[in-house]
């Protein structure tokens, strides 16, 4: 990352914010976007210096940036289509055209990763220790954020779906209790199997420290009052709930740094 002033206007990509020409703003290489000043706190701390000379975002990832690749890959493979397909008029076709939902689904899907992950940069400290965008060996799949603290590790898969998280609970009696995880009117259940499919794997290399898992919905539909709750151990909640959790999470004997160690030697970022 580098903070430096704008030569073209843009839009910071985690608060949407309109970036004039001239503004002082944060270019990140790999995802090849900016944010504004307000958005990464310590670009302002006299403390620091320039953005970069204490940061380790090699170390700890950057959060969206392969799902916001992979975006930019079927962007790019959509857009070459439709030049083949129109020839001189591929520009205009380009321009005309909207994204297909397919390739909008991975910008969407980076964006509720990069606010999330902005939120949980935001509780760095000592006692808390953050990854992002973490592959699992030996597959093509990724963790979107594990966090580090005395309690113990927490798993957590960001998603940006639009309706509100429910609970439905089928079964109990005289058949077997089945719980469901529905969003608006999409059954989500799967994303539950994935996170515990990913805290087996931290709990396979950890041994005893405690593994958790949260699915966070970015931009849901929670209601004003409540709407937070647990299905098969997994935590269903919201950036600002989540982060309360984290930050309540004093008591332990986890050694953060040397369990931060372990896990980003064994998930590299993707």
């Amino acid at each position: 990352m580098k903070q430096m002033r704008l030569r073209y206007a843009g839009a910071c990509r985690m608060c949407d914010a309109s970036l004039p020409a001239g503004t002082e703003a944060i270019y990140e290489s790999e995802t090849k976007t900016v944010r504004c000043l307000e958005c990464v706190p310590e670009a302002k701390s006299p403390d620091l210096g320039p953005l970069g000379e204490h940061s380790s975002p090699t170390e700890s990832g950057v959060a969206g940036s392969s799902a916001r690749r992979e975006y930019e890959r079927r962007k790019a493979k959509d857009e070459e289509r439709l030049r083949a397909k129109w020839g001189r008029l591929g520009g205009l076709a380009v321009a005309l055209s909207d994204e297909r939902q397919s390739t909008k689904a991975w910008d969407q899907g980076a964006i509720g990763e990069e606010r999330l992950g902005a939120r949980l940069d935001s509780l760095a400290t000592d006692d808390i220790a953050v990854l992002h965008d973490r592959r699992i060996p030996g597959s093509m799949a990724n963790i979107d954020h594990i966090a580090i603290t005395p309690g113990g590790i927490w798993v957590i898969d960001a998603k940006r779906y639009k309706g509100r998280p429910e609970l439905k609970i089928e079964g109990g009696i005289l058949r077997p209790r089945v719980e469901k995880l529905i969003v608006g009117r999409r059954d989500c259940t799967n994303l539950v199997d994935g996170v515990l499919k990913q805290i087996g794997l931290l709990r396979d290399l950890l041994g005893d420290v405690p593994v958790a898992g949260a699915l966070c919905f970015v931009d849901a539909d929670w209601p004003l009052i409540g709407g937070a709750f647990s299905t098969r151990g997994v935590h269903v909640l919201w950036p600002k709930r989540l982060a309360k959790l984290l930050a309540e999470q004093t008591a332990g004997d986890v050694d953060v740094a040397a369990t931060c160690e372990s896990v980003a030697s064994r998930f590299k970022s993707a």
